[in-house]
Formats: C-alpha cells, sequence, structure tokens
C-alpha cells in the first residue's frame, strides 16, 4: 500500500476537518562513525517509514519496548531532529525541511510533555519564569499581561497562584509535572506530544495527571501523541493506538480492537506480558525467545521473525506491508 494510503488509513479515527499531524513515511538514520577519520561505515535505523495522523481532539497512543524508536518519532516530528526521508504534515502545513524562521511560526502549534520533570525545568528559573517564556520568546506577552496570562495557566493545571515564584526543587514530581503541562499550553497549540510523561510518577499522581491531561484535550480540543509503556495507562488516554517494533509501526487500530482482537504477533505478546489484578485468573504467557535486533543491522524480511513463534520461510525473505485487514485495522504480517 503506498505510504500516502497507509497515512490516511491511519488517520480512519481523525475529524473530518483533516488532521491536525499527518506523517507519511518517516525516516531517521543515525550515521555510525569509526576510526580516526570519523568515516560513516553504517546506519543506525531508529526510525524507519513510519506513518500515522492525528485528527482534532484525538489520541494516538504509541506503544513498543525500549529502544524501538518511539521518543525519535516525537523528537523527530516536532522538528527536534532533521528528518532522513518522508514528509510531516501540520494542519495541512508541509513543514518537513523548513528552515528555522520558516518553522518558527508552527512551532507555537507543537509542543511536548518529556519524561522526567525535573531534568526538564531551569533549576535557576521560577515556576512562573518557566511557563511564561514561551509567552515572552514568541512575543506573545510581557510584564503583567504575561503574569495574568501565567495565573491563569497555573489555575488550569492545578497548581497554586502564589506557587509562581517557587522553584523546581520546591515542588513534587507531581506538581513538577502539571508545571511541564502549564509551559506546554501556554501558546495555545494544536498538538501536544507526551513522551512518556507519567512514568516517573507515582501511580495515585499518574491518575491525576493523565485525568488532567484528558480534561484539557475536551476544554481545548487538543491532539495527543501519547508514548508509553504502560499498557493501562495507554488504554485510559488513548483513541486509537499504534504499536511499533524496531522502527516500524507493526499494528494500528482503535483501543478496544487492539485488547481484544490483537492480530500481530509481537502486540499478542505485549498484551499477555501485563499482568491482571486478580491472583484466581491466570493467563497464558507468550513468553518471546531471544532479544532485540540490533538496530544497525536489523533482520531481512519482517524484523520481528527472529522472535515470532509462528515465523515461516516467507517472513525471512520479504518485508510485509502495513495494511488493512478489517475496518481501520493495520497489520504488517504475512499471515494476517
Amino acid at each position: 500500500m503506498p505510504e500516502r494510503q497507509v497515512a490516511a488509513a491511519l488517520g480512519m479515527g481523525a475529524t473530518s476537518g483533516g488532521p491536525i499531524i499527518a506523517v507519511e513515511g518517516l525516516k531517521k538514520y543515525f550515521p555510525v562513525k569509526k576510526g580516526l577519520l570519523r568515516r560513516t561505515t553504517g546506519y543506525v535505523y531508529a526510525v524507519d517509514g513510519v506513518s500515522f495522523s492525528i485528527g482534532e481532539g484525538e489520541t494516538l497512543g504509541l506503544v513498543g519496548e525500549s529502544g524501538c524508536g518511539k521518543s525519535t518519532v516525537a523528537r523527530t516530528v516536532l522538528r527536534l531532529l532533521e528528518p532522513t526521508g518522508g514528509s510531516i504534515k501540520l494542519d495541512g502545513h508541509d513543514i518537513t525541511r523548513l528552515g528555522k524562521a520558516a518553522m518558527r511560526p508552527h512551532r507555537r502549534q507543537m509542543q511536548i510533555i518529556f519524561q522526567d520533570p525535573f531534568s526538564s525545568l531551569n533549576p535557576r528559573m521560577s515556576a512562573g519564569d518557566i511557563v511564561g517564556e514561551p509567552l515572552q520568546v514568541h512575543g506573545i506577552a510581557s510584564g503583567k499581561e504575561k503574569e495574568k496570562r501565567v495565573a491563569e495557566l497555573f489555575d488550569q493545571v492545578g497548581l497554586r497562584r502564589t506557587q509562581m515564584r517557587s522553584y523546581p526543587h520546591e515542588f513534587s514530581g507531581g506538581q513538577r509535572q502539571r508545571i511541564c503541562i502549564a509551559r506546554a499550553l501556554a501558546l495555545n497549540p494544536k498538538l501536544i506530544i507526551g513522551d512518556e510523561p507519567v512514568s516517573a510518577l507515582d501511580v495515585s499522581i499518574q491518575a491525576q495527571v493523565i485525568n488532567l491531561m484528558m480534561d484539557l484535550q475536551r476544554e481545548k480540543s487538543l491532539s495527543y501523541l501519547f508514548i508509553a509503556h504502560d499498557l493501562a495507562v495507554v488504554e485510559h488516554i488513548s483513541h486509537r493506538i499504534a504499536v511499533m517494533y524496531l522502527g516500524k509501526i507493526v499494528e494500528c487500530t482503535d483501543k478496544a480492537t487492539l485488547f481484544t482482537n490483537p492480530l500481530h504477533p509481537y502486540t499478542e505478546a505485549l498484551l499477555a506480558a501485563v499482568p491482571i489484578p486478580n491472583p484466581r485468573v491466570k493467563r497464558k504467557r507468550r513468553l518471546l525467545e531471544g532479544d532485540v535486533p540490533s538496530p544497525i543491522n536489523p533482520p531481512p524480511g519482517c524484523s520481528f521473525h527472529t522472535r515470532c513463534p509462528y515465523a515461516e520461510p516467507r517472513c525471512r525473505a520479504e518485508i510485509p506491508a502495513l495494511r488493512e485487514v478489517s475496518p481501520s485495522h493495520m497489520v504488517a504480517c504475512h499471515l494476517r
């Protein structure tokens, strides 16, 4: 299936007005340099042909093992990393190759919430200055007007206005992540990328932050690309879920279908590893054998065939295309 058709199919949950973000065939390769002359001897295929789209007010969950390329997708979509190939369209505008000056107005429409709230906050700046910095950088507000806008943002994320003069070390982990959310909201973006935004928080605080993000989405029609390892969290917040393995999306569908009828063997293994909070219920575990192949030298054919219990000779020779096997259910597997 052509990349444009794949991106369209992967955005079937999007609104009729067109996707906020449309990614087609996104690639990001990192060169491997060796020797005294630092010559390029190979590449790390971190992201290798990823396509998806997200509609207004929609959340796409992105899951997969560590090192599969989730965070690289996030940073490349935001143009924090330059893409090797493919295209990125934000609200219909192609931003793939824009320079710094041309990219500046589009950056206001995309923001990110990082995994570790403490390391993503400047310890020498007060919380109010951190949240207000984007307003000043983009020339939106300054002085009393900026202070008023920051106070409103603190109200929205559940922080007290008196805390605007406090520093990051004076807040708890959950409060720091609320500061990061307020900073992301400062420019009224259309898309917010959450790069494992709750994985560093306690379980009770995770629920508070997730519910806050969902409330803000309903109020502001925000679109989220939500990256996480915890499938329970992804199921709670997402409308659709894409599963990544070794730089590629191997399955994408709505959350109800993914959890009740997973089609890719890797998705089956991920779901089988989720513990059931009932000691009387026993689940048949599907343990994967072997390790994740190196992204420097990925295996030929299907990248999952080295660990797949159902692999056939065809899987070792041909790369499976991501295709639609049922309405809005995309799978990259020869056996489906």
